[in-house]
């Protein structure tokens, strides 16, 4: 039984859709695939709303003169008011990589008439801008000299858009058996070949995540699993996650349910806390579009809750959304407010005694946040080549008083604290402003990636018992010895999660207690998890000593709990009137907790 009205059940698309890859510009989303369009362009193209209802649109751009056979793997970053297409293209036995330029998102990309790769093959581009604004490629190519014969990742920094440095570097080439494309394959000369493409790269906490497909797209071999590497540009290959036999890709083949998954990528759904991955699989005879959700859990780990062919609840809505100015007051002091806009902005914000608090800009050369009689700016972020008058997003992440700001995927926390909750936002109404999309969703997320005092933890609303003070690590992760931590957040609906692990028992029966709508025990010597007289089992398989998270989704007179995005059960619930975590007889390590309201 689903908690929510809203649902979808994949494939989200029907028809013929490989090598998705789906771009969130202004609050649409519009997904791009290999292949030619039924328009004669190449690349299909669809729009949504929402990730799951798709509208058709026309191919994303005419063919190359003279024409090539085969169209691949296309992917799209937006910069200062271009929308750059990076795509392979060839014969498949020569590819390579090249990109398209348009003015808007949804067609319209004139190839910029040069190539970005040097190698026979390579396909499968993907760009990465880190937080100091440094652009990387990263692409599939072959490796004939390797224990594992086959296609392998690599990773060049770009000078430009339209050109790389021509060092690329091994990021992840095949090691495991699962990985294996054909046992004798005849267009490579009968070697045993193996294949790892369609990378896909996430940063959390200093850590880099690529997500990559291994195995035969063509058959149940595809599946896709993730590296790690603590620098994009690290001196050997990243750690791989899975083996394919103790430890599974995060996405693979369930018989008689789910064929083949793979070639992903990863979008914020509509409100923009949740992550979806986006992949293809095959459905009649075709590979469609697929979604599911997915989350890190702490400690270099990641997971999918899919592959699923299931009803399955639908994406997170935002509280608000709105195109028009003004003033509006969200109900709590923990919120994320998105707005993408052209031509500049002016943005106050006010705190729960009705004074102005911030005066955030976006003018010149980029953002300025300001104090209300202005003076020194508190922060300054000028990004090399900003356009004040191409769409930018700003994003700010107000949790009680800390504020963090994402400008156009740059992320920066502000370090002096405001010094009352805030409480408004109001958008001034300024002739030039033209705002293309805005969203604010309630609640909190705290990755820990900060000192935890007294003072620094109060300024988020967190308070604790004395005798046992939470320890900070400093790699993002909270400590707590029998002791516990809480703060006032309230919802009838909502969703909490928790990334956990139990560092050490201290006793016989090591305990992780969690309040939110009611107390729930995790009984680590039980293997259970219970509200009153109620107990969900945990899987036989769990051990407590890695990360997981546990989550809580309640909507109606039910809470659904998931492990690591796989549902566990359902218990009774009622409002949640604050939360609370606390530990046991144990030694418990938090790596973050979030609470979204649910409308």
């Amino acid at each position: 039984m689903l908690t929510a009205s809203a649902v979808y059940q994949n494939p989200v698309y029907d028809r013929s859709f490989p090598d998705p890859f789906v771009l969130n510009f202004a609050g649409t989303y519009y997904a791009f695939s290999t292949g030619r369009s039924v328009d004669a362009r190449v690349f299909s193209m669809l729009r949504s709303q929402d990730l799951v209802s798709w509208t058709e649109l026309s191919g994303a751009m005419k063919p190359l003169k003279p024409d090539h056979l085969h169209y691949w793997a296309p992917e799209v970053t937006y910069s200062d008011g271009k929308f750059y297409l990076y795509y392979s293209v060839g014969n498949e036995a020569l590819m390579q990589i090249r990109v398209a330029v348009s003015d808007r998102p949804e067609g319209g990309y004139i190839d910029a008439g040069r190539g970005l790769t040097n190698e026979e093959f390579a396909i499968d581009p993907h760009v990465v801008r880190d937080d100091d604004g440094t652009w990387y490629l990263f692409y599939a190519t072959d490796f004939l000299e390797h224990t594992h014969i086959g296609t392998g990742i690599v990773v060049d920094r770009m000078l430009d858009p339209f050109s790389l440095s021509g060092k690329p570097r091994p990021v992840t080439r095949a090691k495991f058996d699962w990985q294996v494309y054909e046992p004798t394959r005849k267009e490579k000369g009968g070697v045993r070949w193996h294949t790892v493409e369609g990378p896909f790269v996430l940063k959390r906490k200093g850590l880099y995540y690529e997500m990559f497909s291994g195995g035969n797209w063509q058959n149940l071999s595809y599946g896709v699993s993730y590296a790690v590497s603590n620098e994009i540009l690290a001196d050997g290959e990243w750690e791989q996650f899975a083996d394919g036999l103790e430890t599974l890709p995060v996405l693979r083949t369930i018989p008689g349910a789910v064929l083949g998954p793979g070639h992903n990528c990863v979008v914020e759904g509509p409100n923009r806390r949740d992550l979806y991955c986006v992949y293809h699989t095959w459905s009649n005879g075709e590979r469609c579009l697929a979604i599911d959700r997915m989350d890190f859990a702490g400690g270099g780990r990641l997971f999918v809750a899919g592959p699923t062919n299931s009803p399955q609840v639908g994406p997170n809505q935002p509280h608000m959304a709105s195109l028009e100015p003004g003033r509006l007051r969200p109900p709590g002091a923990s919120f994320l407010y998105e707005i993408t806009i052209r031509n500049g902005v002016r943005i106050n914000l006010f705190g729960d005694d009705g004074s102005v608090l911030l005066v955030i800009s976006i003018a010149g050369k980029g953002l300025t946040v300001s104090g209300p009689n202005g003076g020194t700016p508190l922060l300054l972020l000028e990004p090399a080549g900003f356009i004040v008058d191409a769409p930018h997003a700003l994003r700010l992440d107000v949790d009680e008083r800390r504020v963090g700001f994402l400008l156009d995927g740059r992320s920066v926390v502000m370090s002096t604290p405001l010094s009352h909750p805030s409480t408004e936002v109001e958008i001034v109404d300024e002739d030039q402003v033209e705002i293309l999309s805005f969203a604010l969703t309630v609640g909190l997320e705290d990755s820990f990636q900060d000192s935890f005092d007294e003072e620094s933890a109060g300024v988020r609303g967190w308070k604790w018992i004395a005798e046992s003070d939470p320890i900070f690590v400093e790699d993002g992760i909270l400590n707590l010895t029998n002791g516990s931590i809480s703060r006032h957040a309230f919802a009838a609906d909502f969703e909490f999660c928790v990334n956990f692990r139990l560092a050490e028992a201290l006793g016989d029966t090591p305990v992780l207690a969690l309040k939110c709508g009611g107390e729930f025990s995790l009984f680590f010597s039980k293997g259970q998890l219970t509200l009153a007289s109620e107990a969900v089992n945990l899987p036989s398989d769990f051990d407590p000593s890695t990360f997981h998270q546990i989550r809580f989704v309640s909507n109606g007179r039910r809470t659904d709990i998931s492990l690591n995005g796989m549902l566990l059960g359902q218990v009774s619930r009622s409002n949640c009137d604050g939360i609370e975590i606390g530990s046991r007889d144990a030694a418990i390590e938090l790596d973050m907790v979030r609470f979204t309201v649910l409308d």
